[in-house]
C-alpha cells in the first residue's frame, strides 16, 4: 500500500477531460467576440512556466530556449507569414489564483495560443480555465492520457521511459526491490502506478509508494524507511527543488552504496543544484540531453549559446522542450491545422516539427522521439544506452 505524508490530493484517471468554469468563459468568450480583428502582421503567443516555487528552477532554461525560437521564426517568415510576439505567464504550483491572470492577459493581448513548460497540476488547471478554445501545447515528459480538445503533448511518457528503464535496472544493477517517492499530484501518482507493473514484470517488488507535497525539506522519514525496507532501487518522482534537497540528503546518508536511484525529470538544472558528489547511482531516462553529440544537438547548442551569450542558461530536456513547442505551433498554423475543425484528425498524422531529437507528433498516445538512459556522473550525464 502507498504512504501519504502531508497533502490531501488524489490522482485523477490519467484520461483528463475539459472541465471549465463556466462563468470565467462565457465571460472570456464574450469579450473575445468584441476583440479587434486579428493582427495580419503579428501574432502573439503565450508561454506558462513557474518563474518560483518547486519548479522554478525550470524558468530560466525554458524562457531561453522559447526566445531562441521565436528569433529563428521571425528570422524566416514568422508563423504563417506573421512575426511573433512572446507573452509569459508565471504559472507556478504555489499560485492560488494563476487562472485569472491568464484569462485577463490572453484577452488583452489577443493571443492565439499557449505553449506550457509546468508541472500536470498546472496544466489540468489550464486546461479547465481555457482547454478547448484555443490550441493548447503541453512540452514536457508526463503521465499520459491527455484528451481534451486543441490540447497536444509533446513529450514523453510512462511506457517510453519508466518501462525500459526498470527492465535495463533489473538487468544492469540488479534492482528488484523498489521505493517510490514523488511529489502529491497526478503525474507521480499515475507513473507509480504504470511503474509498479513494470517492476513486477522483472520479478521485482515495490516496497511502498510515498507522496510528499511541494517544498518538502527533510526527507529523513523516507530514507528511514527506505533502509528499513532494505529496498535496493529508488523511482525519483519529485519536481525541481524538491528532487535537489531529496538527492543532496540522500547522498549525504550514503545510500548511493544501498540503492541505485532513477528519474524521468532530473535535467541538467537539478543535476547541479544536487552536487556532483551525491550523483553516484543516479540514473536519468529522458529523450534529451544537452552534450548529445548528434548534428541537431551540436547545432542547437551553437545556436542557443550565440543568441544568449556567455551567461546562456543550462539547456536541457524541459527548457528545450519549450523550444520545441514554439516551432510545433508554426507547423500546425503553417498547415491551417490550429484550427478546431481539424483537431480531431491530429491523431491520424504525423507531424514533423523542429526538433533537436528528431522528434515528431502522431497524436497525444505516441511520440516518435529516442529515449535514452544516462548515468551521472558528477554534473554530467552519461548517455549508456538508447532504447
Amino acid at each position: 500500500m502507498g504512504s501519504h505524508w502531508g497533502g490531501q490530493n488524489r490522482a485523477r484517471d490519467a484520461r483528463i477531460s475539459c472541465v471549465h468554469h463556466p462563468k470565467k468563459v462565457r465571460t472570456w468568450q464574450a469579450r473575445r467576440s468584441l476583440a479587434m480583428p486579428v493582427d495580419t502582421q503579428h501574432i502573439t503567443l503565450g508561454l506558462c512556466v513557474a518563474q518560483d516555487g518547486a519548479a522554478g528552477i525550470w524558468s530560466p532554461s525554458a524562457l531561453a530556449s522559447a526566445e531562441l525560437a521565436v528569433a529563428e521564426l521571425n528570422q524566416r517568415n514568422g508563423i504563417a507569414g506573421r512575426q511573433v510576439r512572446l507573452v509569459c505567464f508565471n504559472t507556478c504550483d504555489e499560485s492560488s489564483s494563476f487562472e485569472e491572470e491568464l484569462l485577463r492577459t490572453i484577452d488583452t493581448h489577443g493571443i492565439e495560443a499557449l505553449v506550457g513548460m509546468h508541472t500536470s497540476a498546472v496544466r489540468e488547471r489550464i486546461v479547465q480555465a481555457v482547454g478547448g478554445l484555443l490550441p493548447y501545447v503541453y512540452t514536457p515528459l508526463y503521465e499520459g492520457g491527455e484528451v481534451t480538445p486543441g490540447v497536444f503533448t509533446l513529450g514523453e511518457t510512462p511506457a517510453q521511459q519508466l518501462r525500459p528503464a526498470v527492465d535495463w535496472l533489473s538487468r544492469h544493477e540488479k534492482a528488484k526491490r523498489w521505493l517510490f517517492v514523488g511529489n502529491d499530484y497526478v503525474w507521480p501518482r499515475v507513473s507509480h502506478r504504470l511503474a509498479r507493473s513494470y517492476v513486477e514484470k522483472t520479478g521485482g517488488v515495490v516496497l511502498d509508494s510515498i507522496y510528499l507535497p511541494f517544498g518538502t525539506q527533510d526527507f529523513s522519514a523516507v530514507l528511514d524507511r527506505l533502509q528499513s525496507l532494505q529496498a535496493d532501487a529508488v523511482l525519483v518522482s519529485l519536481v525541481g527543488q524538491d528532487a535537489i534537497v531529496f538527492n543532496r540528503q540522500f547522498g549525504h546518508e550514503g545510500l548511493s552504496r544501498r540503492a541505485v536511484r532513477l528519474s524521468c525529470a532530473i535535467e541538467e538544472n537539478v543535476l547541479m543544484g544536487i552536487g556532483s558528489d551525491k550523483t553516484e547511482g543516479l540514473y536519468v531516462a529522458s529523450s534529451y540531453f544537452a552534450n548529445l553529440q548528434t548534428d541537431a544537438n551540436l547545432s542547437l547548442q551553437e545556436r542557443f549559446n550565440a543568441c544568449h551569450g556567455l551567461r546562456a542558461p543550462v539547456l536541457n530536456a524541459l527548457g528545450q522542450s519549450a523550444y520545441e513547442g514554439m516551432h510545433f505551433l508554426a507547423a500546425m498554423f503553417d498547415q491551417n491545422l490550429h484550427l478546431p475543425e481539424h483537431w480531431t484528425h491530429m491523431a491520424k498524422r504525423n507531424l514533423p516539427y523542429q526538433s533537436a531529437r528528431g522528434a515528431s507528433y502522431m497524436g497525444n498516445h505516441f511520440k516518435n522521439a529516442p529515449i535514452y538512459m544516462a548515468r551521472a556522473h558528477g554534473h554530467q550525464f552519461q548517455v549508456v544506452t538508447r532504447f
